[in-house]
């Protein structure tokens, strides 16, 4: 094949040559090459940008630590320096090169605060209708119901669903516990409407646990302005409703944790005291016991895990447990365990019997029909009262943990509260721990004489400056007075039963240590200004105090009192002492506390000396053949001079020269007149019992 000539090729820009550039070219060669320009090529493939300049300022640092490099402005462009090709210089072309707007897209105009709220008021009614109407068919309304807020939502938006959540789950919750279905069980062939009650419960579970999570995450908030902490206290109240509505429904312990996580706070806001009443109205209206139990292992766990420097009000929790009037004390007879040991031996037998003729298929048969008996009893929510007192115990152990632990560490500002639950709770202590209780509350009492009578050297006082704590404000919160008061009770009220009065005998229990104590604290209690002052009492402040007036102890959770007051305390343990019948008391021990009692009752307010003489009464009742010796010289039996300011029992001589009853008329000139008939009351008990 011939070689042809090659196609002309057509030129875009006229040929110039690099070396001859700087050369002028003859406008005969440019016009004659002029027909093998692509002027138009040529002028769309040239760029119609400016060239920028380069910037010559130095880069900045910003506050995120990064450098930053700052472009300078171009100039504008009036047309002067522009593509002069075509010739055009005009203002339209300036226009084109200027730097286009940052703002391509229009912002969306803000919907206004109020409109939001009433959008939100309206489609939380239509969903909460639909469920009210019928939960089965509208099933798919709780995750509607929650998206209707948004993490970016208004806080009154969200403090709306938030609040509407709660009422509607607290409505159409069931009574019993629903189980979590698999995805084989939702798909398998079942009844139609089987499968519309399981995708149901599947929606109800799966919305509930949703809500009950968004409740823990924004509790745990505490940190941001007031529109975010108002909204963590409405998610705190959410689940402290939640847990008194539904307390059997399912992630109960979820919205436990949640009021676990507040009370573990040392702050007294508003949110942590709506905890501390919650958890116990949750303790008092627990007819089951089991979420009781649940409820304390964690407070346990808490108050661990912090080394129990918690408030107090966390332990006054445990006094509202319903474990006083439900548990019985140990060794009182009865005990189930017993009774339930024939009928265990005789269900062995019949299954050792049984068991030979049971087929394999037979055997299947019987482990799914418990299976089915067992859920069919958690779904009855029926109270076993065997398995309730079961629980109990384990809850009653936990407690005791919690005291025992707290007593051995010497916590200043719970051991008030402490004594006041050993004593509550002390005829349930197993009788193997009496001789170690014994001691830790001897220990107390001895350090509660000493700080009282001040007789201490130098190491032990800087030991006691420094057990003696101080809250926040720097106001005193630990009363030996009271934890002597209160470590003599529980002492007395270890051995208030007959069984284990008998048993004391055998354990070689002596508490007469704990008597010598009390006769000894009957003048200082006597001059104390707050003998009748209870938890709720109101304390006005000090007016020359230097402390604030919010500082005082006028609220309940600045009161160095717990639970009684220390007048009662005090009749509580000569009750204990003179009034029990398992064990009398000596004549010299009954005659020395009478005669203290009305020397107290002159110092002692009205209400007092009324509970004092009511006291006295029952003594002069029991105990009248051995008293009548203050009321009649000619049967005392003794020698010596009276002496009434001794600390012992023995030391008082209370049948030698100078005693007698000469304030019993004082007495009778009182300006109550309950206490001259009180007064009157009691010596006409020893008249009787003298004739």
């Amino acid at each position: 094949m011939p070689h042809g000539r090659p196609a002309k090729r057509r030129r875009l820009s006229p040929p110039v040559d690099d070396s001859k550039s700087s050369q002028t070219i003859k406008a005969s060669d440019l016009f004659v090459r002029a027909a093998d320009w692509d002027l138009e090529q040529e002028y769309e493939k040239k760029s119609r940008q400016k060239k920028t300049k380069e910037s010559t300022k130095l880069p900045i640092k910003t506050a995120e630590g990064r450098l930053q490099i700052i472009e300078e402005k171009a100039p504008i462009d009036n047309g002067e320096d522009s593509d002069s090709f075509l010739g055009s210089g005009t203002d339209d072309e300036g226009e084109e090169d200027e730097t286009p707007p940052t703002e391509t897209e229009p912002s969306a105009p803000q919907i206004p605060l109020k409109q939001q709220i009433v959008a939100a008021k309206e489609e939380i009614a239509r969903l909460a209708g639909l469920l009210n109407e019928d939960p089965e068919e509208h099933a798919g309304s709780f995750k509607k119901l929650a998206q209707v807020s948004s993490p970016t939502s208004p806080i009154a938006v969200q403090k709306l669903v938030l609040a509407a959540q709660a009422a509607v789950y607290k409505d159409v919750i069931p009574g019993y516990r629903i189980r979590s279905y698999k995805n084989e069980e939702l798909g398998n062939k079942i009844s139609k409407d089987v499968r519309q009650t399981r995708q149901y419960e599947h929606a109800l579970v799966t919305g509930y646990q949703g809500y009950v999570k968004q409740l823990g995450s924004l509790a745990k908030t505490r940190k941001g302005d007031a529109e975010t902490l108002s909204l963590r206290t409405i998610a705190i109240n959410c689940a402290c409703t939640l847990l008194l509505s539904v307390p059997h429904f399912n992630f109960r312990t979820e919205l436990l944790n949640i009021l676990v996580h507040e009370v573990a706070s040392r702050e007294s806001s508003p949110d942590y005291l709506k905890c501390i009443e919650t958890l116990e109205e949750f303790f008092s209206h627990d007819e089951d016991g089991a979420p009781s139990f649940e409820a304390v292992s964690l407070l346990s766990k808490m108050m661990k895990a912090k080394d129990y420097r918690v408030r107090e009000e966390v332990l006054n929790t445990f006094f509202h447990l319903r474990l006083l009037s439900e548990l019985p004390p140990p060794g009182s007879g009865g005990n189930p365990e017993r009774s339930e040991q024939p009928s265990k031996l005789h269900g062995r037998k019949v299954k050792q019997q049984t068991s030979q003729h049971i087929s394999k298929r037979e055997r299947k048969l019987r482990k799914q029909r418990r299976e089915v008996e067992k859920d069919m009893a958690e779904a009855s929510a029926l109270v076993n009262h065997e398995e309730r007192e079961k629980i109990q115990s384990e809850t009653l152990k936990l407690v005791f943990v919690s005291y025992f632990r707290i007593l051995k560490a010497r916590i200043p500002e719970l051991m008030g509260a402490v004594l006041e639950g050993l004593a509550k709770y002390a005829h349930l202590i197993n009788q193997d721990f009496f001789g170690d209780l014994l001691e830790a509350l001897k220990e107390i009492v001895s350090a509660a004489d000493e700080a009282v009578r001040g007789d201490l050297d130098m190491d032990e006082a800087a030991e006691v400056e420094r057990m003696i704590a101080t809250n926040a404000d720097g106001e005193t919160i630990r009363n030996r007075k009271r934890e002597g008061l209160l470590a003599t009770q529980t002492a007395f009220t270890l051995l208030s039963g007959q069984e284990v009065s008998r048993a004391a005998s055998g354990l070689h229990l002596d508490l007469s240590f704990f008597t010598a104590h009390t006769y000894r604290s009957l003048y200082p209690v006597s001059l104390d200004a707050d003998v009748e002052l209870g938890p709720k009492s109101l304390r006005l402040p000090d007016p020359h105090s230097s402390k604030p007036a919010s500082s005082s102890a006028s609220s309940p959770a600045h009161n160095r009192i717990n639970i009684s007051t220390p007048i009662l305390l005090l009749t509580r343990v000569l009750a204990s002492i003179l009034l029990t019948p398992s064990s009398p008391p000596p004549t010299q021990t009954v005659l020395s506390f009478f005669k203290r009692l009305l020397t107290v009752s002159l110092q002692l307010p009205e209400k007092s000396t009324l509970a004092v003489l009511s006291l006295m009464a029952k003594i002069a009742d029991k105990h009248g053949r051995k008293i009548e010796a203050l009321w009649y010289s000619d049967e005392r039996k003794g020698d010596g001079v009276y002496r009434g300011e001794s600390e012992s029992v023995e030391g008082t001589n209370v049948l030698g020269t100078g005693s007698g009853v000469w304030e019993a008329e004082l007495l009778k000139r009182h300006y109550c007149p309950k206490i001259r008939e009180s007064l009157q009351t009691v010596e006409g008990i020893i008249r009787d019992m003298h004739r």
